[in-house]
Parts: C-alpha cells; sequence; structure tokens
C-alpha cells in the first residue's frame, strides 16, 4: 500500500507527501535528518490526513492533485474524514 499524508507543521503550515510507512514517515519529519527539509524547519509535525492507494502512480497522482489545492481546501479535506 502507498499512502498520501497530510501533516500541519509547528508554524500551522501543511505539508503533503506519499510513503509506504506512515509511522516511520512521520518520525522521519520530526527526528531525523531524512524528513524533508521543508518540514526540518518546522518542527514538530502531526499527521492531520491521510488516504491509501493500491500503487504509487495512483498515490503520486493524488498527492500532486493536493499540492495543487489551496490551503482552505486542504482543510476541508481533512475535516470531511
Amino acid at each position: 500500500m502507498w499512502y498520501v499524508y497530510i501533516v500541519r507543521c509547528s508554524d500551522d503550515s501543511l505539508y503533503t507527501g506519499i510513503t509506504t510507512d506512515l509511522d516511520r514517515r512521520v518520525k522521519e519529519h520530526n527526528e531525523s535528518p531524512k524528513g524533508a527539509k521543508y518540514t526540518r524547519a518546522r518542527r514538530p509535525v502531526v499527521l492531520v490526513h491521510q488516504e491509501a492507494y493500491d500503487n504509487k502512480s495512483l498515490a503520486s497522482k493524488r498527492e500532486y492533485q493536493i499540492k495543487q489545492l489551496p490551503k482552505s481546501s486542504k482543510l476541508r479535506l481533512m475535516l470531511n474524514e
């Protein structure tokens, strides 16, 4: 399984990514140099949204769609869970 996820950073910004292991990836964002450069400067992060997909291609396409959304639409997406 591949997951598309959104984390909320300490500055209230949102970061969207994909992974095969949500727990590991959120931990990397919070503790490891393997976390994205964007989130390393905005720790801690909290997982606020996730979607599961059968393959990387579908997850990547959805990640791109979410990244194109304005923040207000991402917040609505998170509230509709």
